[in-house]
């Protein structure tokens, strides 16, 4: 059957034009663009003057920090446009391992959304993580059989790239004779070592925030991400690349984005509008969030409105607002008039169902497990706003200071009832009362505790072991809020709306504990513990300085 979409101002992604065009469509792809009139078509979608152009691509998610799990996150997102993802499952690869891809790539199978993926390439991260699987090149090797696996996942050990790690080079090397792509991440990476690490094939980079060094890498070859998620917020310090010279090196990626976020704000098209408003073109953004993305991957079916693409399509009421009525996916209308309509779930195996329910094998915690004996020079993690990279800071300090937002932080190990556990100190959170926890901690998502005594940690270490996973707030020893997440201690099993009410609350509850409400102290939480982003982080293992790949005591006088 053949669909009609006429009377659109369609938007032209190779060139930037926009003209008045009808769309023939025939099995979820388009034959043409141009004068085509009832005659040609069995069915007729008149737009009447409303913008058209293709369905937005997030070009770098991870789909488990949406807490949502694939089909939830699509009914979300969907709405807003979003019809593709390329998604990195390595937050569940690190906690379940190769069951953990498996489990993504069944449970987004047959959505109204392709979620394409990019392999795990650093499971565990690195070699100060304790994660609950160890992923090498021949694990993955076989998934590249699956059409959706775009290539490897963002090289965060680019250490071991410089290094020339065969292990490493192998995992690229892989991915390049499969015909695949290599995503980057190695922030602040400049000059010859950036030429290094570009050499060895690697495609792309989310983790400039800056203009200087996202312009080094598009001269360098690279593309650039501009990423603008829950916790790291990169666009305002990127929009240079908006401009003619950068931007067709450019794509659009929210990273990490909590549901909140998605429900309240939006996916892509939120980016693409904070960029209008500052001034840039929403066609720009277009071409970022479509054709260019698809470029970056070397997808060459998706991405825009031409004849033998995939009719993933949306229609906008308004260009600089971006607002979208309808939303086409493979031809077949999905959202209409702003509404989501019903899509089946996906069926996953049981034995799947189990690997992932069943992530935490830990004992039960004290107060006692939480003291630390130490007093004077103090290495604290010191939080940037609306950035991942956080500051090595010297403090005086013999405990914790709330006056002086300095909080107490702990990570503990999940997996494999180790009972390591690294414990220091944080400032830039600004909670004044109780403790907070969660089960979700880049990486290796081991258990993450910050709190302003040593009763609340425990109280609320103890509450996130017991539901298998989650976001707790503790007071006075008492569980005031939570957000149970037991899908591998990352996902909900409730829909998209009751996830985001759920996470809404959480941190409403924070807030009322004195943490401002510029901070998202969850997320910012979850990334104190990635010791791949400089400069200093905590891992079950204790204090890493990042840029030294090494050790660090807490004290500053070792």
């Amino acid at each position: 059957m053949k669909l009609l979409i006429k009377n659109g101002l369609v938007i032209n992604v190779f060139t930037g034009e926009i003209e008045e065009q009808n769309i023939l469509i025939e099995d979820g792809i388009i034959l043409g663009v141009g004068d085509y009139d009832d005659a040609d078509a069995d069915d007729v979608h008149d737009v009447e003057g409303k913008y058209i152009c293709p369905g937005f691509i997030d070009g770098h998610i991870h789909i488990e920090s949406t807490m949502l799990l694939p089909h939830e996150f699509a009914k979300a997102a969907l709405v807003h446009g979003t019809t593709a993802v390329v998604a990195d499952p390595h937050e569940i690869a690190n906690v379940c391992g190769k069951d953990g891809i498996r489990f993504m790539l069944k449970a987004s199978e047959n959505i109204p959304m392709t979620v394409y993926i990019m392999l795990p390439s650093c499971v565990p991260a690195t070699q100060f993580d304790e994660s609950g699987a160890v992923l090498e090149a021949e694990d993955l090797l076989s998934f590249y059989r699956y059409p959706r696996v775009l290539g490897l996942g963002e090289m965060m050990n680019y250490p071991g790239v410089l290094a020339e790690d065969l292990s490493v080079l192998r995992k690229i090397r892989d991915a390049h004779q499969a015909g695949r792509t290599v995503n980057g991440h190695a922030p602040m990476l400049t000059g010859h070592e950036l030429d290094k690490y570009i050499a060895a094939g690697v495609n792309d980079d989310h983790e400039c925030s800056t203009a200087d060094e996202a312009i080094e890498r598009i001269r360098k070859g690279q593309w650039v991400m501009i990423r603008e998620g829950t916790a790291a917020k990169n666009l305002n310090d990127l929009l240079p690349l908006f401009d003619p010279v950068y931007s067709h090196r450019c794509i659009l990626v929210t990273d990490d984005r909590h549901p909140a976020d998605l429900i309240e704000s939006g996916h892509i098209d939120s980016i693409i509008r904070k960029a209008s408003e500052a001034g840039k073109s929403p066609v720009t953004g277009i071409q970022m969030a479509t054709i260019q993305a698809a470029q970056c991957f070397g997808l060459k079916d998706i991405g825009a409105i031409a004849p033998g693409y995939a009719a993933d399509i949306l229609v906008l009421e308004n260009l600089n607002d971006i607002l979208i009525s309808d939303v086409y996916y493979k031809g077949r209308r999905v959202v209409e008039n702003k509404l989501l309509l019903p899509f089946e779930t996906p069926e996953i195996p049981h034995s799947l169902k189990e690997s992932v329910l069943s992530s935490f094998n830990m004992t039960a915690f004290s107060a006692r497990d939480f003291e630390i004996s130490h007093a004077g020079k103090t290495r604290v993690i010191g939080v940037v706003k609306g950035q991942l990279i956080t500051e090595e800071l010297i403090m005086d300090t013999d405990g914790i200071d709330i006056k002086r937002d300095i909080l107490k932080l702990a990570v503990i190990e999940r997996h494999k009832n180790t009972g390591h556990m690294g414990i220091g100190y944080i400032h830039g959170i600004g909670m004044k009362l109780g403790a907070i926890a969660s089960s979700v901690s880049h990486d290796s998502h081991n258990l993450i505790v910050i709190g302003t005594n040593d009763k609340d940690m425990a109280a609320a270490a103890n509450r996130i072991r017991e539901i298998g996973g989650g976001n707790v707030v503790v007071l006075d020893g008492k569980v005031i809020a939570e957000m149970p997440l037991p899908v591998a201690g990352l996902m909900s099993k409730l829909s998209a709306e009751k996830t985001a009410a759920q996470n809404a609350a959480v941190r409403k509850t924070v807030y009322k504990l004195g943490v401002p409400e510029t901070i998202e102290p969850f997320m910012n939480m979850a990334f104190v513990s990635l010791p791949v982003i400089p400069h200093l982080k905590m891992t079950t293992h204790g204090l890493v300085d990042v840029d030294k790949q090494r050790l660090v005591p807490l004290s500053a006088d070792e």
